[in-house]
């Protein structure tokens, strides 16, 4: 095995939150996998063909006990290992957001070579998270992030409204920018100025720890400033954003081969699960 193989690298998966559209269930132990599989272990199976090391969770206090039930210590004969995203509840009405959520896992990501961090009620694709345990592999991108752009017009629903982060690139494909749009429709882009070819985040981001120490001090500042507002929240693509437009933080652009497909409302667990089943018999 060469060097680079032996490097080790984590897929670390955002599941802290239980969605209110669901009732209070876990939405990524839907069963939308062909062969019976929940959202999270067809994801988990098709990040691993990336050659990952380790599987981290960054639970909550109503999701660790079931994801620690489910998944144990090991899975797939690779260590699983779990960070836990705290909030005092009677401060606030939600956990900080994402960038406190990575920054949960700051000590058992540092011994690390580096990490993919995603959603876990999203599956990205195999060839996804092949691109993004490369990247991290290479040694010309030792101190470089990545993330992956998806055309616009593949992520939007046919009917409502999305949120999404649009990439700003440069000619070499460096990102300048993720800009956040709020209500998005897919057949009225023009109102916000965008355009079908867009290359937008759904929050897949391959890093090392020295962003995860960045974005630690970005928190604690955060939250000292914002410490009366009980809503608001330190957002993982926002506070990169800010990283590269102050120099810190070179990060690159990938394309992907891969649909992706994600898990919001509950009517979205029968079109996952119908689409995953083409795929399978294709």
């Amino acid at each position: 095995m060469d060097m680079a193989n032996k490097k080790e690298i984590a897929v670390v998966y955002m599941v802290a939150g239980l969605s209110s559209r669901f009732g209070g269930k876990i939405k990524q132990f839907a069963r939308v996998g062909p062969k019976d599989e929940t959202l999270i272990e067809y994801s988990i199976n098709q990040a691993l063909k990336g050659g990952f090391n380790k599987i981290i969770f960054i639970v909550g206090e109503k999701t660790e006990e079931n994801f620690k039930k489910m998944f144990g210590s090991r899975y797939n004969n690779l260590p699983v290992l779990y960070a836990k995203q705290n909030f005092e509840s009677t401060l606030r009405d939600r956990p900080w957001g994402t960038a406190d959520a990575i920054c949960s896992a700051k000590d058992i990501l540092k011994p690390l070579h580096g990490f993919v961090i995603c959603n876990g009620d999203d599956i990205y694709g195999t060839k996804t998270f092949k691109q993004m345990a490369e990247h991290l592999r290479n040694p010309e991108n030792k101190s470089i992030g990545a993330s992956i752009g998806y055309k616009l017009s593949e992520v939007l629903p046919e009917i409502g409204a999305s949120n999404r982060g649009i990439f700003e690139l440069d000619d070499e494909g460096n990102i300048l920018d993720i800009q956040e749009k709020f209500n998005i429709v897919k057949n009225n882009l023009s109102a916000l100025e965008l355009s079908e070819d867009d290359l937008c985040s759904m929050n897949i981001f391959a890093l090392n720890h020295e962003v995860v120490e960045k974005l630690y001090d970005i928190l604690i500042e955060f939250k000292e400033k914002n410490k009366s507002d009980r809503r608001i929240e330190c957002l993982l693509p926002v506070e990169l954003s800010n990283l590269i437009k102050r120099k810190e933080l070179t990060m690159k652009i990938y394309k992907t081969e891969d649909r992706w497909f994600g898990v919001t409302n509950p009517d979205d667990e029968e079109i996952v699960r119908e689409e995953l089943k083409r795929i399978q018999m294709n």
